[in-house]
Parts: structure tokens; C-alpha cells; sequence
């Protein structure tokens, strides 16, 4: 037996099962649970994590476990100021992200690259917003967030918001065996899409839900999930004068997920060494500006 088809096998007998699971009761267990403010508990789960998965507490701001008022808390942690690269550069698109690369390249009219082998629609993507004509032949990038992983996310560039769009459904997981497995696993997962003017055309900001994700948070809307009004929820702000500079914050995730960017057609170019599975961080230079 080949070990495509070993992988595959292996993949199928992790994921399918969670087909059955109720994944937002289960993450609204988790969003409760992760809040919990018992000293006893709080600091046990913290330590626990901190130990298990090898976190590097002198990076925080508070290196303290016991300081957390919850393991909420703890996992959305600050950094030191100089934990990460801030400089700006109007000529660059910055990582938004600590994580790794899932997948890195051109959208090929309207379709883009889940896994090997594994393609979805971008308009279904982007719940059939007008500007998926905008992105139809641009670039793109899908960045996993492990949970060993700084969960704020930043601005890859500076940018007006215009629009917002909460898009309910799924929470399928985000791992590597579920999005070789799962189909249209980004446009069938809950999702928040944030659509940016920048000074090199539209660019899209994506964060996706996925199971055990309890939320997740922006700077000027606070919490969106979780949501008993599971609708879309568009909201314009043409009107409004929200700006975010490069590097700025622009939200959080209360557990790991996965954030995909979207640019126009000829606007950059990706770093020709970046690849997939590529371990990233906040700031980290992903492509430059045309």
C-alpha cells in the first residue's frame, strides 16, 4: 500500500467521525470552560499547556501563568513589544500571523488550492460578495495557527475597512488531515471576512472558525462568536473611518484556527522561498508590493 493511500486512510478514520460530532455545542462547552476563573483550575490547565506544548512564557508580557485570570486569557496573551518585528514597509506584505503555511500561490479563476488535489470556489468562499470579482485571478494565502501558536492577529499591511461579512457554518477542525480531507472545508467553516482599501487595491482578511474555536474577536467589534443569530451579517463602512496601520491588531482567535489573505491580480509577489508547511511569525516579510 502506497503512503498516499496510507495517508488518506489515516486522514479519513481521524476526520469522519467528527461529521457526527456536535461541534458548536462542544465549542460552546469550551468557550465556557476556557473562561473559568478557579485558581486551581485556571492554573492547572495553563501549566499543563505551557508544559505539553513547550511555550516560551519569557515572550509575554505577563510571564507569569498564575497572573492569567483564566486560560483564556493566557492563550490570547500580548507579547513584548520586541518579541516580534513591527517596522513597518508600505512595499511589503507582513505575515499576520505566528503559524505555518498551508498553502501559498495565484487564485486560478475563481478557484483556489485547499490541499493536493483539493480545489474550492472562491465566490463560495466569500459568501458570494460582489468582490469575489475582484480576487478572481489574484493571490492568496491560507496560514494555520496551531495552538501552540500566538493567537493575535495583525494588519499584513495598512488599510481602510469597508465591509465585514460573519458568515455562519461549519466547525470542522483545521488540522492537516481535515483539510486534506474535508471538501470546501474553508467555505463550509464559519467565518468572519474583513474587506480592506489599501494602497494597492482590495485585500481580504479571513478568519476561520473551526471546532473548539470558542470565538472570535476584532478591534472595533469586539467578540462576534459565539452567535445564537447564526445568519450572515453584513456590515458596511463606507461611512465610517476605520483604519488599521501594518502591524496594527486586528483581532484574535480564543482557541487556533486559520486566517487566508486575499490580494488583486499583479499587486505583489510572493517570496519565491516561501513554501508549503513553512513555519511563520508576526511580521515576517511574505511578499513584496508591485
Amino acid at each position: 500500500m502506497s503512503t498516499s493511500i496510507t495517508t488518506l486512510i489515516s486522514d479519513a478514520i481521524k476526520v469522519w467521525p467528527l461529521y457526527c460530532l456536535p461541534k458548536h455545542f462542544l465549542s460552546s462547552l469550551i468557550y465556557k470552560l476556557t473562561r473559568i476563573e478557579n485558581k486551581a483550575w485556571k492554573n492547572f490547565l495553563i501549566k499543563q499547556f505551557i508544559a505539553f506544548y513547550k511555550i516560551d512564557m519569557e515572550q509575554a508580557i505577563c510571564s507569569n501563568a498564575e497572573d492569567y485570570a483564566s486560560f483564556n486569557a493566557f492563550f490570547t496573551r500580548n507579547l513584548k513589544p520586541d518579541a516580534r518585528n513591527n517596522k513597518q514597509d508600505s512595499k511589503l506584505i507582513l505575515s499576520p500571523v505566528d503559524g505555518f503555511i498551508s498553502q501559498i500561490g495565484n487564485i486560478d479563476e475563481g478557484r483556489l488550492i485547499q490541499a493536493k488535489g483539493k480545489k474550492y470556489n472562491l465566490s463560495s468562499l466569500l459568501a458570494n460578495d460582489a468582490s469575489a470579482s475582484q480576487f478572481k485571478s489574484g493571490s492568496f494565502t491560507t496560514l494555520y495557527l496551531s495552538p501552540r501558536d500566538y493567537h493575535r492577529i495583525h494588519m499584513p499591511v495598512s488599510g481602510k475597512l469597508i465591509r465585514s461579512l460573519y458568515v455562519p457554518g461549519d466547525l470542522f477542525p483545521v488540522n492537516t488531515a481535515s483539510v486534506r480531507t474535508v471538501d470546501r472545508l474553508f467555505a463550509r467553516n464559519e467565518r468572519f471576512i474583513s474587506l480592506f482599501e489599501t494602497e494597492f487595491g482590495l485585500m481580504a482578511q479571513i478568519m476561520v472558525g473551526a471546532i473548539f474555536v470558542g470565538s472570535m474577536d476584532t478591534v472595533w467589534l469586539g467578540q462576534i462568536t459565539p452567535t445564537k443569530n447564526r445568519e450572515i451579517n453584513i456590515k458596511e463602512y463606507k461611512d465610517a473611518t476605520i483604519k488599521l496601520n501594518q502591524t496594527d491588531e486586528f483581532g484574535h482567535f480564543n482557541m487556533g484556527s486559520t486566517v487566508i489573505l486575499l490580494f488583486e491580480e499583479d499587486k505583489l509577489n510572493w517570496l519565491d522561498d516561501l513554501k508549503e508547511n513553512d513555519a511563520i511569525q508576526v511580521g515576517q516579510i511574505l511578499a513584496n508590493c508591485k
